[in-house]
């Protein structure tokens, strides 16, 4: 079975360590993006120099006509859609609950939650036994992410419990569903929230002493993706250095 995965949000940081490390172990790649086409086309040229299959989509997730031109698109170009990262998402600056806006609130939890779950619905209604889904959720899930980011950390346990259920659902189908919850990792999300050395101001509080790396997220990524994890649905790896 010819392995094609779709990497939401794939034009950086997580979503573009992953699709390039895929494509090293011969998935053909759909790297998807909203805004950002120049960084998508890069990631997506960049592979095809190193012999894999890439292009680069435009859509958003969020919206369900998009989500379902992405799939059509990608099986189009490769065929059959065998995998899925569902990794875009956004963030706003750093305040307190009492300052966020219900239009914040709700802007954040359509790109976040409701794109993972537009995409996690068109995956398993064309996916087939093999196939996998892993949802990029985040530590701030199990930590609250207080006078920062609560209406993202709301978001992403919703995200949480969508795996939980979906992973339920399809393992008699034999397709699988896993996340991974990344801590303080080194990507340039952390300048939409209005401070991009967050990593370096926090990591010595850490038991590892130091933020990861989106190539660390993307190889636990690949993992849960592979047949190595064939046994593995409904699970969490926290990539959060020991917080």
């Amino acid at each position: 079975m010819k392995k094609v995965v779709i990497v939401t949000g794939g034009g950086r940081g997580i979503g573009a360590a992953t699709a390039k490390r895929l494509a090293q172990q011969g998935y053909a790649v759909c790297v998807n993006y909203r805004y950002r086409h120049a960084d998508a086309e890069g990631v997506a040229a960049a592979i095809r120099e190193e012999g894999g299959e890439a292009f680069a989509f435009s859509a958003d997730v969020a919206n369900e006509h998009d989500v379902i031109q992405l799939f059509d698109a990608t099986e189009s170009r490769f065929g059959k859609v065998t995998h899925l990262v569902n990794n875009a998402g956004i963030l706003f600056e750093q305040t307190s609950l009492k300052q966020i806006s219900l239009q914040r609130f709700q802007q954040v939890m359509t790109n976040n939650v409701t794109s993972c779950f537009l995409c996690c619905r068109e995956a398993a209604n064309r996916m087939s036994r093999g196939g996998a889904i892993v949802n990029v959720s985040s530590a701030a899930s199990r930590l609250g992410a207080p006078n920062e980011y609560v209406d993202y950390a709301a978001s992403k346990g919703a995200m949480d419990s969508l795996t939980i259920g979906l992973a339920q659902e399809l393992a008699p189908e034999g397709i699988r569903v896993n996340s991974v919850r990344p801590g303080l990792i080194y990507t340039e999300m952390h300048a939409d929230g209005g401070e991009p050395n967050r990593v370096d101001r926090l990591a010595s509080h850490l038991p590892l002493r130091r933020g990861g790396t989106p190539q660390e997220v993307a190889n636990s990524i690949a993992w849960l993706l592979s047949e190595e994890a064939s046994y593995v649905t409904g699970s969490f790896i926290d990539i959060a250095g020991g917080r």
